[in-house]
């Protein structure tokens, strides 16, 4: 069985069954049944609880032996105590995916807590069930409008490339939020929790064979198999990116993953010189993955390190070179010919080599298409950072871009920082990440980005 089938159940189900279901709003079960019915879910969800004939306007049934339909996922909201109980009426009814919520396992100082996650595990390795968690938030597949979550709002989030394996709740929430706000899409985004019988390496050999994902995240706190993550990043290298951001590297946060999510961090050094052999692209911030993320998804790879910095403001010119140079791009000089023609198009006063200050062009529509027109088509330039604020006097010159990169940036990478006050360049900066720009808030979170983007083609050699 292939890795895609195997988590057929999980990720693409026509049915689920939420055992806890609630119309309580202070009960999680309550959560999960909005997540899936707000969410558009396509298929049938079957809400299980004794002392309810309905939730949420569905019918519910008082356990899963007496729901009269087959369920592929089983979504359980309830104490750790009767998980094991739950998964034995998983096996009896031919369950084959499940996402434990409930905590009290591994990760709690107390002998009974591993007992029972080891209990857990048999039964569910018995019944050939693939388990999310325990000790998780859940899981959600946009493509499919499937958010079996305790989180309504992650249906928010426009389908996309990029999907996340975090062992973090919380970290998966900032980064979903995050995205939600920026424009980036997500695909599959799974909080592996203690990791049952599902770890990191399981999750890889899934993502690169699925084809909605481009690009791969990870979060790492420990891992229980360091090996096997290792031997299975080694046999995908070079498929589809893999950033990894790995917490633990102070005593203090090693101690804290022991609690969290019932693993040690490990020695952070070592961990990041497998990373290095096995191609993954180790990153240093929550930020800093999802920005790196969203350049690998939207971005095609540079030839090389060299990069044009242009600006309608020299400020923000001057901060992306200082990042640039920091990561090891080149502000290389244009060509004799077209640093002529952009002489022609650009007053004196302006900053007109690399970096460029567009001075008075940044509200001339034309004049600033034709310089970066020039710049792009300029065979010593690999990739380009474009970076411009409002005022009232370039209100509509976003428009003019959308339209200039579209044409432009499947031939080179595009980052930009566009920033304007909330509501006036929105809907722009949106359709410039739809033509496969990535716009950053700041210039230099676009030229780490750009780094970072440089990196991952040197350490592949494409």
């Amino acid at each position: 069985m292939g890795k895609l089938q195997e988590f057929e159940a999980i990720f693409n189900p026509q049915s689920v069954a939420v055992i806890g279901a609630s119309d309580d709003p202070a009960k999680l079960g309550y959560h999960i049944m909005k997540s899936l019915t707000t969410g558009g879910f396509p298929g049938k969800v079957f809400p299980i609880n004794p002392g309810r004939k309905e939730v949420f306007g569905l019918p519910a049934f008082a356990s899963l032996d007496l729901v009269p339909e087959k369920i592929d996922l089983a979504i359980v909201v309830l104490p750790a105590k009767l998980v094991p109980e739950v998964l034995e009426a998983c096996g009896r009814n031919g369950i084959k995916g499940a996402v434990l919520i409930a905590g009290g396992f591994k990760e709690i100082e107390d002998k009974s807590g591993e007992k029972m996650q080891e209990e857990i595990t048999q039964l569910a390795n018995r019944a050939g069930i693939k388990v999310i968690g325990p000790n998780t938030f859940g899981m959600f597949n946009l493509h499919r409008k499937l958010n079996a979550s305790f989180t309504p709002d992650f249906s928010k989030i426009k389908p996309g490339s990029i999907s996340l394996i975090s062992q973090s709740g919380g970290i998966a929430h900032l980064l979903g939020f995050l995205a939600l706000r920026e424009g980036i899409g997500l695909g599959k985004v799974v909080g592996l929790g203690n990791r049952c019988n599902i770890d990191f390496a399981d999750m890889l050999e899934y993502l690169v064979e699925d084809p909605e994902t481009r690009v791969i995240a990870m979060y790492i706190e420990g891992v229980d198999d360091p090996r096997r993550l290792i031997e299975t990043s080694q046999k995908v290298r070079g498929r589809k990116p893999i950033i990894v951001y790995k917490a633990g590297r102070s005593q203090t946060s090693n101690k804290a993953s022991k609690s969290h999510t019932g693993s040690l961090a490990g020695n952070y050094e070592v961990y990041q010189g497998a990373f290095r052999q096995s191609g993954m692209l180790s990153v240093e911030s929550s930020e800093e993955l999802l920005d790196t993320a969203k350049v690998l998804a939207l971005c095609p790879l540079p030839r090389g390190n060299r990069v044009a910095v242009l600006s309608g403001q020299a400020g923000l010119a001057m901060v992306a070179s200082d990042i640039c140079e920091k990561e090891g791009l080149v502000l290389s000089p244009f060509s004799e010919d077209i640093q002529k023609q952009i002489n022609e198009l650009l007053p004196p006063l302006t900053i007109r080599t690399n970096p460029v200050d567009l001075g008075p062009a940044w509200y001339n529509a034309e004049a600033m298409k034709g310089v970066i027109q020039l710049a792009l088509s300029d065979e010593n330039i690999d990739a380009m950072i474009f970076s411009i604020v409002y005022a009232s006097a370039n209100i509509h010159l976003t428009k003019e871009l959308v339209e200039l990169f579209g044409k432009e940036s499947k031939k080179k990478p595009i980052l930009t920082c566009i920033s304007a006050p909330e509501g006036i360049w929105d809907d722009d900066i949106l359709a410039l990440q739809n033509v496969g720009v990535a716009n950053f808030p700041t210039p230099e979170r676009a030229a780490k980005a750009l780094g970072n983007l440089v990196r991952y083609l040197n350490i592949h050699g494409k």
